[in-house]
């Protein structure tokens, strides 16, 4: 990843059900290109990531998401796994937090099935996003066009569809994080 010094990356997850890799890796991207990662989620406390579907580690909330301002961070990371998605896009202040931040003009990167939190903020109409294939009938009702591809730019939003797609992915922010 490009230098990232001086800017600072929100995370936002649910309780548990997050795709381990696909917090872990992009985090270290940032941190490695000298940026600052930050957990949110919806509670405090300690958030359980997965291997798919078995238990993997726990991570420290660094801050709830109702706490959170947009103006604190330069770009949104919303990492995949099925329950995450699920369980943000229940939430309303994940919600209202990423459509806040979608509004904002910032870079928003999402892959896998946390694209299901931008079609609950009611933000993919009129964007090409890709996501885990189960997701598209959902992406295309919201008025999106849903792709087969590795990484999808739209804006400031970064899409992606799975683990393989990390390294391209991790690429697509550093370049936005640069320019912003």
């Amino acid at each position: 990843m490009t230098n990232l010094t001086g800017r600072t990356v929100a995370f936002l997850v649910a309780t548990e059900g997050i795709e381990q890799v696909e917090l872990t890796e992009p985090w270290q991207s940032v941190e490695d290109g000298g940026g600052t990662a930050v957990l949110l989620s919806t509670e405090a406390g300690k958030v359980l990531a997965f291997n798919h579907l078995d238990p993997a580690d726990a991570f420290e909330v660094d801050r709830v998401v109702s706490d959170a301002s947009v103006d604190d961070y330069d770009a949104l990371v919303l990492p995949g796994g099925v329950a995450n998605g699920d369980n943000l896009r229940m939430d309303e202040d994940a919600v209202a937090f990423v459509r806040d931040f979608m509004a904002s003009d910032k870079p928003v990167a999402a892959i896998c099935h946390a694209i299901w939190s931008l079609v609950e903020a009611d933000r993919v109409k009129g964007k090409r996003v890709a996501s885990w294939p189960s997701l598209q009938t959902d992406i295309r009702n919201s008025g999106g066009e849903w792709v087969d591809e590795e990484v999808v730019v739209d804006g400031n939003l970064i899409t992606s569809r799975k683990p393989d797609d990390i390294p391209a992915f991790n690429r697509k922010l550093g370049e936005l994080l640069t320019r912003a």
